[in-house]
This record gives structure tokens, sequence and C-alpha cells, in this order.
């Protein structure tokens, strides 16, 4: 069900409970048209957010596109992995159950970027992946490591046997480079202006996704970049150069991936002008941008 895929990050996933931009038809029309195969949907969720997701989740399939569907923010989870093993349970059950016997390909990410110690993550997930199998034997599950779903988390993740498991990584290195003038990361003003492209640069990058291939093979299990990116924010030209050489490596490595994101800092797309941002565009689906 995966391949190139971009995350709807900003629409459904605030903090403060209120919905952000808005998906629209055309929104998915273009994602669909430009070649995507997926879209990455993050959810926080709260009170009346599930009839939204469903039908976005619904009009996604109408247009040809597999959906990963996560749970993102959840501060209560990351603050006391085991004493919110009850209530995920209960969450996740109620989504499978909600979702069973559904027309489309739908995946569960169990937490997005587990904030954790590799010890609680690792405990944390055989009981939310029993809740998902106590309904659907047969549903996909994805989960990444600690450390935020990094490289370095994926290699402490002790994934339990299951037929149906897919890993992930998120990948945002050199974190300096990607997040520089970001308004949430303290400090990151200072990083304004750092660039990317040296050959010790592309290798970096390469060793980073290798590894996590070679981890994902080892244990059998499909791997699948959940996030990707640059701020907006960053050299234009560099973030060009990062967003085809990433790309080009997971392709080369059979990886698929999930751009981040459509249409928040980190945007493929205007919102306000409806139409791509056909550069960066061309780093993602283009062949020729990986010559």
């Amino acid at each position: 069900m995966t391949g190139r895929g971009i995350n709807l990050g900003g629409a459904l996933d605030r903090r403060d409970g209120r919905h952000g931009w808005a998906v629209r038809g055309e929104h998915l029309d273009a994602i669909a048209a430009a070649g995507f195969s997926d879209v990455r949907l993050p959810v926080r969720w709260v009170e009346g957010v599930l009839e939204p997701v469903t039908e976005l989740i619904e009009a996604a399939w109408g247009r040809g596109l597999a959906v990963f569907l996560t749970n993102h923010h959840d501060d209560e989870a990351l603050a006391d992995p085991a004493g919110s093993a009850g209530r995920l349970a209960e969450l996740w059950r109620g989504l499978t159950t909600h979702f069973l016997d559904t027309g489309g390909p739908l995946a569960f990410e169990l937490l997005n970027e587990p904030r954790m110690s590799a010890a609680d993550w690792n405990a944390l997930i055989p009981p939310l992946l029993a809740a998902v199998r106590d309904v659907d034997p047969e549903r996909r599950v994805v989960v990444g490591g600690a450390d935020a779903s990094s490289v370095s988390g994926l290699l402490e993740l002790d994934p339990p046997a299951d037929d149906h498991l897919i890993a992930t990584v998120h990948y945002y290195e050199p974190f300096r480079f990607t997040h520089q003038g970001a308004s949430w990361e303290p400090g990151s003003k200072a990083w304004l202006g750092t660039r990317w492209g040296s050959d010790a640069d592309h290798e970096a990058v390469t060793a980073d996704l290798e590894a996590a291939a070679a981890w994902a093979h080892d244990r059998h299990l499909p791997l699948h970049v959940g996030e990707f990116g640059t701020v907006a924010a960053a050299d234009r030209e560099s973030r060009l150069r990062w967003t085809r050489w990433v790309r080009v490596e997971l392709e080369r490595l059979g990886i698929p991936w999930a751009y981040w994101d459509f249409a928040t800092e980190f945007a493929a797309y205007d919102l306000a002008r409806g139409e791509w941002d056909e550069g960066l565009l061309g780093q993602l689906v283009d062949p020729a941008a990986a010559d």
C-alpha cells in the first residue's frame, strides 16, 4: 500500500483541540494527480475528531490514496507511558472496530514519535498491538523507535512478532539544517544560514538510511519513512538538494516514504495560491530529479 506519500500535518493534530487548515477535495485531487500513492494523516485524538477523520479517509480512498493514521501529540502518553497503556489500548481497540471491514487500505501508527526511553516504549507496544489484534488480525500496524522515531531509536526497537507490522523512521538529519529557525525549537534561530550539499553531507545521509534499511532487513520487517523534510526557512538550493538526495536514496534502498509535509512550515503546496511548489515537488516525484 505504500510508495510515495505526503503528510497532512496541521489539519487534525493541533494541540489546542481545534481543526487546523481544512483538507478539501481539491487538495486530495492535487496529491493524487502529482503521483503520490498515499497520505499520512496525523491526528490528535480528542472528542469530536472521529467523524472528520472518517470523512477524510473515505475521501482519500475515493481518489485511490492509501492512508496511514497516527496518534499524534499524545502528551499524556509521552509523560506517563505505563499509566497510559490502558487508555491507548482502548483507543486503538475502538478505532480498529470502527474501521473494521471498511473499503480501503489503512494502516495504524500506534504513537507518533515516542519520546521516552526505549525500555518504556518497547514495553508499551505489545498491549497496544494486542488491542488491535483482538479485533483485526490483519490490520497493518506501524511502530517507530523511541527517541522520536529517529534512526538511533529504531536500532533500539524490540518489535513483537507480527506478520502485519511495519517499522517506521522519521528522518530530519542534520537537525540543525532541517529545523533552522523553527519556532518550536529553542535556539534554532542561531542555525539560520546552515547549508547542505558537500560530499560528506551526502555520505552521512546515505549511511543513516542504509543503517535503518539493514536493521529492517535483518528482522524481515518492511520499513517506511513516515516523515522527512526541511523548513522553508532553509537555503533554497540546499533544501532542494537535501530533499532530492533523501528521496533518491530511499528509492534506491526500496524504502517507501511520506514527505513532511503538504501545507505547514515544510510545505510542498501553497494553500493560499492553490498550487504546488514546483521546484520542491520535482525533487519528490520527477524521475529527472534523480539524475
